[in-house]
């Protein structure tokens, strides 16, 4: 996934509950310059307002929100939980795997979409990246997982 970069992505992170899960993965992209803080705080009014609809897997969640003014450029970060979190998903929680995105438009934001839907299905793939220690090897699974033809 050419939007993900390995400052994007933290391991052992820690959050209380669904709020600082999204904060952690969002403030990734914040740091690096692709969003506002306002896109974060977007991110969090989006789950506030629609529910846990970014829970899209068992204990995966894909935060973002809407493209805007907010958004400078086409990330993707992942914040890997030390202990999951309830995001009051009845199927899918607790999750332990928040990916945050930001795309400057509609269509870059569905590509993204399925890039990473390409990569979640890969369930062998996903398994190691809960078991991983570092960033290095987080970036090392994803990167490999969404080039190859599984």
């Amino acid at each position: 996934m050419k939007d993900l970069e390995k400052d994007h992505i933290a391991v052992q992170v820690e959050a209380d509950d669904w709020k600082e899960a999204i904060q952690a993965s969002g403030q990734l992209l914040a740091r690096s310059g692709a969003v506002s803080e306002d896109y974060v705080n977007s991110m969090i009014q989006s789950v506030e307002k629609n529910g846990p609809y970014i829970v899209i897997a068992p204990g995966i969640a894909i935060a973002h929100a809407r493209p805007s003014a907010s958004v400078f450029e086409n990330a993707l970060a992942l914040a890997i939980l030390k202990e999951p979190v309830a995001f009051h998903s009845k199927e899918n929680d607790p999750v332990d795997l928040v990916f945050s995105f930001s795309a400057k438009g509609d269509e870059s934001h569905l590509k993204m979409i399925e890039q990473l839907s390409i990569f979640l299905m890969k369930e062998e793939a996903v398994k190691r990246l809960r078991e991983v220690n570092s960033a290095e090897e987080a970036y090392q699974i994803i990167t490999e997982g969404s080039v190859t033809n599984e």
